[in-house]
């Protein structure tokens, strides 16, 4: 998933093509039946994966109630939570961003619905678009029961309802722990917006979430630093 301008016109052929599916794969799937008001107005946190991080941090940046999204890896160990070593495959580590929300202003549904509608294809094993492998996974990494309740539900809500063209494979785990990636990668997609990987794979993503959750967008995005 990175290039350089060495491969600048290699890569607008070969993803070209991509744009279009990856606009047409977004969905405005329904809303979780059961996704019950917030308990208090603590910020709390969702580690998702799917994908690269770049495109999935750069969606949640633009929710609005989303206060920090951080790209990074969970699912392994501490010592092989470094990009050199999750990139090949066989780490258990998914590359993933923590979401921290207030549950007052964007509710843990909501947050799924966009995850399962704009941020990946959920029906994708293994890999999202050009990207291959474990580390691709389509994962919710759960922190406690109330978030696994509220995911496995809205899985098998969308599973009886055939919202999407095919099954979904997104595994729950349990979160064990959540390891920030390098500086290098956070904010990607912002401070590159022209990269030919962010235009033809990620962009349509957040036109996708302008356009398909207008009362959650918004212009300004939650930056790291």
């Amino acid at each position: 998933m990175r290039f350089t301008a060495a491969v600048l016109v290699a890569a607008l052929i070969i993803f070209a093509p991509l744009r279009g599916d990856a606009a047409e794969r977004a969905v405005l799937l329904p809303a979780p039946v059961d996704d019950p008001p917030a308990a208090s107005s603590k910020e709390e946190k969702l580690v998702l994966a799917g994908g690269c991080f770049w495109g999935v941090q750069g969606v949640f940046q633009r929710v609005k109630g989303v206060s920090r999204a951080v790209s990074g890896y969970a699912g392994g160990a501490k010592e092989t939570a470094r990009y050199e070593k999750v990139s090949g495959g066989d780490t258990g580590h998914a590359e993933s961003v923590e979401v921290t929300y207030d549950p007052k202003s964007v509710s843990l549904g909501e947050l799924l619905r966009v995850y399962f509608s704009v941020a990946h294809d959920p029906t994708q094993l293994n890999r999202q678009g050009p990207d291959a492998g474990a580390q691709y996974r389509s994962a919710i990494f759960v922190a406690n029961a109330d978030q696994e309740k509220t995911a496995r539900d809205y899985i098998a809500q969308l599973s009886k309802a055939k919202a999407l063209s095919a099954p979904i494979v997104t595994t729950l785990e349990p979160l064990k722990a959540f390891y920030p990636a390098e500086p290098y990668h956070q904010d990607y997609l912002v401070r590159h917006p022209a990269q030919p990987y962010i235009v033809y794979n990620d962009l349509p993503k957040i036109d996708d979430l302008k356009r398909l959750f207008p009362t959650l967008y918004r212009e300004s995005p939650a930056l790291t630093n």
